[in-house]
């Protein structure tokens, strides 16, 4: 009831303040076309309610809150103000409604940006990480880490995703991982991009693991076993990429003499997300003194269970997107999660979290969509 409320508000009161405020004198016309935004999004809203399954009305919604209502709210909470120290100060009046034209511009101006342009600026994040028990044959050792496609979001516009998959293999990698959240629901979402994805290419391969989207959780499904169907048609889909999937499993990497473990969970999250996978079984037939890597979605898992239970080096993770809204080193994500993005580190052991690439929303402003090139150094 609370959402509702706060989802009603932002729509309509910034909308009823502004046509009795601004429009009441003017053309009929000119107060439509400034409600053509509300429109869209209660229509939007309706067809989402109303269980249509295509992600567009959801999309559609984002967009029309982001850049019409949110900027609309802080012109008309702005303006208020302005109205109230007007009564003591005439002189404010013009100024003080400039400024709060200008700051509700610059706001639709940025989210204009975050949804169109902002989500296609592609980064490349390079980052070393020093162990002092890594072997030595692995002392330069290349891995890039993608996370979070959402391959949905897309549609069937591959051209973006084809622009990762060149930047990726542009680096040279010794393994590419993939840090789950593949898909927002279902698996037909990966058939438009099987071709491209097959491309990846690094010496030791391509591993991935399911991230919290990837189970289907989030979806409709008209069948009972509609959710597992699903999931083991993504899993197939999946390994015809040539990709490995890590079902809390562990593979080792060899050279020469030495060898790393690779180690990869399913999703293990703090509530309300899944616990999946299980680290046990993945550990399950590697040697404490191995060096290891660990694949798991949620960063969470980090202080959940990987430091209490395990002495893995480095764990890499996504699932925060940084929630696709960064200023400078901020994000909100830390309202949520202490560990959001980039590197953390407790004594010798190392967390890497990669703010993706997508999102289920197509926005991204100041996250950019980033491929992280991650050099193993003794």
């Amino acid at each position: 009831m609370s959402l509702a409320l706060i989802f009603i508000s932002v729509l309509l009161l910034p909308d009823l303040y502004i046509l009795l405020a601004f429009f009441r004198r003017r053309r009929w016309w000119w107060a439509l076309l400034h409600e053509v935004p509300l429109l869209l999004a209660l229509a939007s809203a309706g067809a989402w309610m109303g269980g249509v399954s295509a992600q567009w009305p959801g999309q559609l919604l984002f967009f029309v809150i982001v850049c019409f209502s949110l900027p609309k709210l802080v012109f008309s909470v702005l303006s208020l103000l302005v109205s109230g120290v007007a009564l003591w100060a005439p002189q404010c009046r013009k100024p003080g409604l400039y400024f709060s034209l200008f700051v509700g511009g610059c706001m639709l101006l940025a989210s204009v940006y975050g949804c169109s342009l902002g989500r296609h600026q592609l980064t490349v994040h390079q980052q070393e990480l020093h162990f002092s028990d890594l072997p030595a044959a692995f002392d330069g050792y290349k891995i890039v880490q993608i996370s979070d496609l959402h391959l949905g979001t897309y549609g069937h516009q591959t051209r973006f995703i084809e622009r990762v998959v060149r930047e990726v293999n542009a680096q040279n990698p010794d393994l590419i991982v993939v840090t789950g959240d593949l898909v927002n629901i279902k698996a037909e979402e990966l058939v438009a991009f099987q071709s491209c994805l097959s491309q990846l290419h690094a010496r030791d391969g391509v591993m991935t693991i399911l991230g919290n989207h990837d189970y289907g959780t989030y979806g409709r499904f008209r069948e009972a076993d509609g959710q597992a169907k699903n999931l083991e048609k993504l899993k197939r889909g999946e390994r015809a990429l040539g990709w490995d999937l890590l079902l809390d499993e562990h593979r080792f990497i060899h050279r020469g003499t030495d060898s790393i473990a690779l180690l990869g969970v399913q999703n293990i999250g703090a509530p309300p997300f899944p616990k999946m996978g299980s680290l046990e079984q993945a550990l399950d037939g590697v040697d404490s003194h191995v060096f290891k890597i660990l694949l798991s979605h949620d960063p969470s898992h980090w202080r959940m269970e990987v430091l209490p239970n395990s002495n893995i080096q480095l764990m890499l993770a996504g699932h925060t997107h940084a929630m696709q809204l960064k200023l400078g080193h901020w994000s909100p994500a830390i309202w949520k999660y202490p560990e959001w993005g980039g590197l953390y580190q407790e004594g010798d052991r190392q967390l890497f979290i990669s703010t993706g690439i997508g999102g289920t929303i197509p926005f991204r402003l100041g996250a950019a969509p980033e491929i992280c090139v991650l050099t193993l150094r003794k």
